[in-house]
């Protein structure tokens, strides 16, 4: 049985994510507004978010990561590409 690893450090979630062939994407027309790229996703293309998210910059992901104080829970398994965001929480750091 997998287990799931949690982090909130930019540089292991962004070589998950690569070594994955995966893109920081959000939900298109979810934001607010210009500044606000609203809710955030990790892209697979080829799957099926080609209709509903749009890449965004690592940059723009990791600022509103941080600024909805989220977390990524993520199994290391060479294969998996089980993710999600959380809230943080006392531990993470």
């Amino acid at each position: 049985m997998a287990t799931a690893k949690r982090t909130t450090d930019h540089e292991e979630i962004r070589r998950w994510v690569e070594a994955r062939g995966g893109c920081p994407a959000h939900v298109k027309k979810s934001g607010n507004d210009e500044d606000d790229p609203g809710i955030l996703r990790i892209d697979y293309p080829g799957y099926s978010g080609q209709q509903s998210l749009e890449t965004i910059p690592w940059e723009d992901f990791f600022e509103a990561f941080d600024e909805n104080n989220l977390a990524f829970l993520y199994q290391d398994e060479k294969d998996s590409r089980f993710s999600k965001f959380v809230r943080r929480n006392g531990d993470d750091e």
